[in-house]
């Protein structure tokens, strides 16, 4: 029990409790900003159930390690590049909301709506999607940062995965709505490794 409140394990689950609260928190936040109050809903919050149980498997996954092999919780040069990741991915995506404005939604838009745009500069004119980029990179770097090999590399596959078919599918919808879009996915790469 002692080691839940050594150093190691006080910085790295408070570190991962702030890059929670503060991705969760801006996202509602930058939602209101560009959409209004009465347009955005607790969804905004980007929480679901299966989230939650993955938050909650990462968490027993570090206190059984920390537990059993204190070791790989000092690995003090993973843990760091996890926090630079969280911090990298933290800002790619919020930079996405930010330039696209109220174009970004957390809802794949079906119907073409008059202030939806096609947005193709800033943080766009490098990954088609760096919404998800910021997110992939984003909640892999959580993990890294608690040095916990087996969430890493589930965190990993199952968030690649999401957005593997997320992104055909709403992109089926960029065609639709943008005669620009297929050139665009020519020049600018996804921003989700093997996903075209």
């Amino acid at each position: 029990m002692t080691d839940l409140f050594s150093y190691t394990a006080s910085r790295q689950l408070s570190q991962m409790f702030f890059a929670v609260l503060f991705f969760h928190g801006s996202e509602y936040l930058l939602a209101i900003i560009f959409h209004g109050k009465s347009n955005v809903t607790l969804k905004s919050l980007l929480i679901s159930q299966h989230y939650i149980l993955a938050m909650i498997l990462s968490i027993l996954e570090y206190l059984l390690e920390l537990y059993f092999f204190p070791e790989v919780k000092e690995i003090w040069w993973m843990s760091n590049f996890g926090l630079l990741m969280v911090v990298v991915g933290e800002i790619v995506r919020k930079l996405a909301i930010i330039t696209a404005g109220r174009a970004f939604t957390h809802l794949i838009q079906r119907n073409h709506e008059e202030h939806h745009k096609l947005v193709t500069h800033g943080v766009y004119s490098i990954v088609r999607h760096p919404g998800y980029t910021g997110f992939l990179i984003w909640s892999v770097g959580t993990q890294i940062m608690l040095c916990n090999p087996v969430s890493t590399l589930a965190f990993t596959v199952v968030v690649w995965n999401f957005f593997s078919r997320r992104i055909p599918y709403e992109e089926y919808f960029l065609r639709r709505f943008f005669g620009e879009y297929e050139e665009f996915a020519k020049r600018v790469p996804s921003g989700i490794p093997f996903v075209k």
